[in-house]
């Protein structure tokens, strides 16, 4: 979709949602979540959060999201049960109810990353021992590990914490079984990701899985999977000639809109941010859209014949 295109249509963004017959209401950083009786009803807005805040809506973000997600959770379903039910709009799905796992399920398939728990930060503080692996000397940042690695962290509301699988199993997180099970299905996830992503020209870096316990007691897949804003993407095709130049990848690029609000104002302080400029909002559509294009292999096609949130109360009001 052309640029400008994309800014005709800058104000017709989902901000948020409020329906009544929905459910409880929570509302998260990008979705408005609804708990019915039987079931979740999951609404994916456009709404852009960094610095622990919204600072812009992107159009079609939701709708991207919402459908990468469903493309992965078709290609997985051999795999894993997942947690939905029905798709009644572009921006909704409605799931099964489920108990989620204490534990934050992380995938990486190359020693990367600038936080402070990521695996390069600590490996370059010289840790090599992680617990349920070890590292070699003279890696690289960037590099492609042996083997994928499965590296679960607690789940809080402050810090998460990395812990081994011997750990879950220690603190009583999980039982031995269900931790291997959880491990065994992480890892064969991402296998089938890397392999589609590669051959969609992308390389899957890392990735999070949120799994829970569904009313018989099986392990099922939840939440989002494989979206860019889950997942690391690298384009395929330059990483090897920019990785022995010692030059980063080739990614998929939000930072751009975070560091204009990093130059024009104080994000973390400042009550009322400026609003952001029209051009770099149509640019980050523009990247969800070409990254959509490229998972699935598929043109996106948005509905224009009415506005978002018209389309959605719509469709929502046929959910029983």
């Amino acid at each position: 979709m052309e640029i400008e295109k994309i800014k005709e249509h800058i104000d017709d963004v989902l901000i948020e949602t409020d329906f009544k017959n929905l459910g409880d209401r929570k509302i998260g950083k990008v979705r408005d979540v609804y708990t019915a009786k039987n079931h979740v009803v999951l609404i994916s807005t456009d709404r852009h959060s960094s610095f622990d805040r919204n600072i812009a809506f992107i159009p079609f973000k939701g709708e991207i999201l919402n459908q990468i997600s469903l493309f992965w959770f078709d290609q997985t379903k051999d795999i894993i049960q997942n947690h939905i039910l029905n798709t009644p709009d572009p921006n909704v799905v409605v799931v099964k109810k489920c108990k989620p796992l204490p534990i934050e399920c992380v995938m990486r398939g190359y020693i990367t990353g600038v936080t402070g728990t990521s695996l390069w930060t600590l490996y370059k503080e010289g840790k090599r021992d992680f617990g349920d692996f070890k590292l070699p000397d003279e890696m690289k940042k960037n590099q492609k590990l042996s083997e994928p690695i499965f590296t679960p962290t607690t789940k809080s509301d402050e810090h998460d914490r990395p812990v081994s699988l011997k750990e879950i199993v220690g603190e009583g997180l999980l039982s031995k079984e269900m931790t291997e099970e959880v491990a065994k299905t992480a890892k064969a996830l991402f296998k089938r990701g890397q392999e589609i992503a590669a051959k969609h020209g992308l390389i899957l870096v890392d990735t999070k899985y949120e799994f829970g316990i569904d009313e018989n007691g099986k392990l099922t897949l939840i939440d989002e999977i494989h979206t860019p804003d889950s997942s690391r993407y690298w384009k395929k095709a330059t990483y090897e000639e920019r990785f022995n130049k010692g030059e980063e990848p080739e990614y998929f690029d939000k930072e751009f809109l975070r560091l204009w609000f990093k130059e024009n104002c104080d994000p973390y302080k400042d009550k009322v941010l400026p609003k952001a400029p029209a051009e770099l909002v149509a640019e980050l559509s523009r990247h969800y859209i070409e990254i959509y294009e490229t998972i699935t292999g598929k043109p996106f096609n948005h509905d224009f014949s009415k506005p978002i949130l018209e389309r959605i109360t719509n469709n929502v009001s046929k959910i029983k």
